[in-house]
């Protein structure tokens, strides 16, 4: 079993920046790819970024590239990092974390197996 809990999200103002963490905890946790997810309200859950365990490969959906930067922080924390820079009001939406025990990279919600709460991002125009 595996838990994850994500934490700072907020509000800002477009052009500015965040970043959100991911904790993990549980047996092996550091070991899994993990992702970040976002679902804005009325439309479904979209892949925002990936990255294995190592840290060494990581993946981005367009809207993303250039602007956030996933990390991950193995040794002692557990915890997954994204980066957001220049905001967007587009950017609003509540961000997941998700662990694949497989492949990294994966873009469909449907195939991670643990999920964290959530924490939402908000960037006012």
């Amino acid at each position: 079993q595996v838990q994850l809990r994500e934490s700072g999200g907020g509000l800002v103002q477009a052009g500015g920046s965040l970043r959100i963490s991911c904790t993990a905890s549980g047996r092996t946790s550091s070991t899994y790819p993990m992702a970040w997810f976002r679902q804005a309200p009325g439309k479904e859950r979209e892949f925002v970024s990936a990255i294995s365990w190592s840290g060494s490969d990581t993946y981005y959906a367009d809207s993303a590239k250039g602007r956030f930067t996933i990390s991950r922080d193995n040794a002692a924390k557990n915890t997954v990092y994204l980066q957001m820079n220049s905001l967007k009001p587009e950017d609003t939406a509540v961000y997941y974390c998700a662990v694949h025990r497989g492949r990294v990279g994966v873009r469909s919600p449907y195939e991670y197996e643990y999920w964290g709460q959530g924490t939402q991002v908000t960037v006012s125009s």
